[in-house]
């Protein structure tokens, strides 16, 4: 599920902590804030099988099974048509059982671009990306894998695509592999409210995501308790992307 993700700072001593970017992705944070740079290289991971669970239930990135979230685009035109459905099936990935989650774009009915996401979720709550399979198409034929990746292959490596705690000011990496997905995101304020067609959403969480492949491409994304995403707006006024509807697993 990739969208385009300022390069903000981040933290501090924690209880659980996995390095990453220079900087530290946490859970529980302790002690005294500290400035960070998480933009850095070299990037690197240290996760281990163990350090995982069963399933994806964080409450602003639920993964259930037969959930189906749709949508669309109210600037772009013609307008792109996405629908989101969490498979039941699960793919392997660094030894890690992930959550496979179907992505497919169409525009006046015509399918784009498919994409096949990975997530998984660490024993406090953070949801990693693992990688996802995406292929593009014109006219009904496939002509493009770019931006595909998996975590562990050809220096691709996964990020966290959403806290278990969201503190404000956190910045984290999404996915990694070099010059072809560098996506990031910047916990920025929580308690927002949203309304989109499939609904009204109190206790929102907003982020900011970009690329450092796409600096000028920034947005921010709205993620509800119990839904996960909402909302996703640019800050160039060319897109914004509406839940339109949503049914639960």
């Amino acid at each position: 599920m990739e969208k385009k993700k300022l390069v903000a700072i981040g933290v501090v001593a924690v209880a659980f902590v996995v390095g990453l970017v220079g900087g530290w992705i946490f859970e529980d944070l302790v002690g005294e804030r500290e400035t960070l740079d998480v933009t850095k290289d070299p990037y690197s991971v240290n996760i281990q099988p163990s350090d995982f669970v069963s399933g994806v239930d964080n409450p602003y990135f639920p993964l259930v099974p037969g959930t189906r979230l749709v949508y669309d685009s109210l600037i772009l035109k013609p307008a792109e048509h996405d629908e989101v459905v969490v498979t039941e099936n699960t793919t392997v990935i660094m030894g890690i059982t992930c959550t496979v989650v179907r992505d497919t774009v169409s525009v006046e009915g015509v399918v784009t671009e498919e994409t096949f996401d990975w997530y998984a979720q660490d024993i406090n709550g953070n949801v990693w990306y693992m990688g996802e399979d995406s292929t593009t198409y014109s006219n009904g034929v496939a002509v493009s894998k770019a931006g595909s990746w998996e975590g562990g292959v050809d220096g691709a490596l996964p990020g966290i695509i959403m806290l278990a705690d969201p503190l404000s000011g956190v910045t984290y990496r999404q996915e990694y592999k070099a010059g072809e997905a560098e996506d990031m995101g910047t916990m920025m304020t929580s308690g927002e409210s949203v309304t989109v067609p499939a609904g009204n959403y109190s206790g929102c969480i907003k982020t900011k995501d970009w690329s450092p492949l796409e600096p000028n491409d920034v947005s921010y994304k709205y993620y509800a308790p119990g839904i996960g995403l909402v909302l996703e707006v640019y800050l160039d006024g060319s897109e914004r992307d509406e839940l339109t509807a949503y049914s639960s697993g």
